[in-house]
């Protein structure tokens, strides 16, 4: 499976910029300041001036930090979202696709430019503008959920082997935030294969893994 990567920050300089590169330099500069100063600590200003913009530009395509915050969060599920219905529409067995959904997951979530994940824990989530995020985020936890529920997790230890395997797979942000050069593939690989160890499916070989890999190919 080929990298998930963050765009690298493309430089607007007024009219001549388009409407797309603005917005695309806006949210990384935006990633870059929320995961290293902090979401409190930074401004609408100081976005703008990493991204080359003036703040009434800014204000033109997010009308607050919580836009713009919002914006971010949601890129950090849509593309597992993506995976997990292209998964839903394969034949395969269910640690096949548990595999290659988590695989996919923690990737998203420990290569991509700025690790986002890590503002999971913002109180900020819980904001209205926010809800959006929350519900594709609670879609996503669904489809681990039948995905654990397929595996033949009795029904009274369903919800806690979902609350786990979604923990485990979100767990890269912490670990990316304490070891800011670790090793993304081998993590997604060890993260997948503990999955399946969670849920009952025994230890995964290299013919599961080349076969989940297959389908996120395919």
């Amino acid at each position: 499976m080929t990298k998930t990567t963050g765009v690298g920050r493309p430089r607007a300089s007024g009219a001549a910029a388009s409407k797309r590169e603005a917005r695309l330099a806006v949210l990384d500069a935006a990633g870059e300041l929320f995961t290293g100063a902090g979401y409190a600590a930074t401004t609408t200003r100081a976005i703008a001036e990493r991204a080359g913009l003036r703040q009434a530009s800014l204000y033109y395509h997010f009308p607050s930090k919580e836009d713009i915050l919002a914006a971010l969060l949601e890129d950090t599920v849509r593309p597992s979202l993506d995976v997990a219905g292209g998964l839903s529409a394969k034949l395969a067995p269910v640690g096949t696709r548990l595999w290659a959904l988590a695989y996919a997951d923690i990737h998203l979530l420990g290569s991509a430019r700025h690790n986002l994940g890590a503002l999971y824990l913002l109180p900020e989530i819980s904001s209205p503008r926010l809800a959006r995020f929350r519900a594709e985020r609670a879609e996503l936890k669904r489809v681990y959920g039948s995905l654990v529920a397929a595996a033949g997790v009795t029904a009274a230890l369903q919800g806690i082997r979902t609350d786990l395997v979604f923990g485990l797979v979100e767990s890269i942000a912490i670990v990316r935030r304490d070891q800011p050069d670790l090793d993304v593939e081998a993590h997604a690989v060890e993260g997948a294969d503990s999955v399946l160890r969670l849920v009952g499916l025994g230890e995964p070989d290299a013919v599961l893994r080349g076969s989940a890999r297959a389908l996120l190919e395919g």
